[in-house]
């Protein structure tokens, strides 16, 4: 049985930068956690946008520059990247909220082995429940789970939507 862990865009912008909140700051040190005790392969997933952003759909509808590649926002939450230095890990830059190549990445990681895929990080109401729902779509009879404790969404009652959304999809919420 093989296990994987997706850290889901814990990335500078989104924990204190530009989009930052008290909660996803908050959420740091059980990530931290998290990945330090996980038995599995990883993959960390990076919001990824570009200088045009604010000229795109989504730069329309939330008119806040964040995740520029090659800005120190897009980078990784220092503590979250100091837990990951000296793991192998696999980047995943997604141009929107759910990573349409993670599932193969992770089909392809898991070979012919049985495999379990749980969810951690910002923000649950967008990006993790986005890349759950993709990862359930694609894996319907896998577990899949996300860690409450190691998420947080832009605010704490869409939080606790996403993760009734979450439950309600059959992802086994923590």
């Amino acid at each position: 049985m093989k296990n994987f862990l997706v850290v889901v865009d814990m990335q500078k912008d989104f924990v204190d930068g530009s989009l930052g909140t008290g909660e996803a700051v908050a959420i740091v040190p059980n990530v931290v956690k998290k990945i330090k005790g996980f038995d599995g392969e990883i993959f960390v997933t990076f919001d990824t946008h570009f200088e045009d952003y604010l000229n795109t759909a989504e730069g329309r509808k939330l008119p806040v520059e964040h995740c520029i590649k090659g800005t120190n926002g897009f980078e990784l939450n220092s503590q979250v990247q100091n837990a990951l230095d000296g793991r192998e890990y696999k980047k995943v830059e997604k141009l929107t909220f759910g990573s349409v190549e993670l599932p193969a990445l992770i089909k392809e990681a898991a070979g012919k082995e049985d495999f379990t895929v749980e969810l951690v990080g910002l923000c649950t109401d967008i990006c993790v429940v986005s890349n759950a729902l993709i990862l359930k779509a694609n894996f319907p009879d896998k577990e899949i789970s996300v860690d409450s404790s190691c998420c947080a969404g832009v605010t704490v009652q869409s939080h606790e939507a996403a993760l009734k959304t979450m439950a309600m999809c059959q992802i086994d919420v923590k």
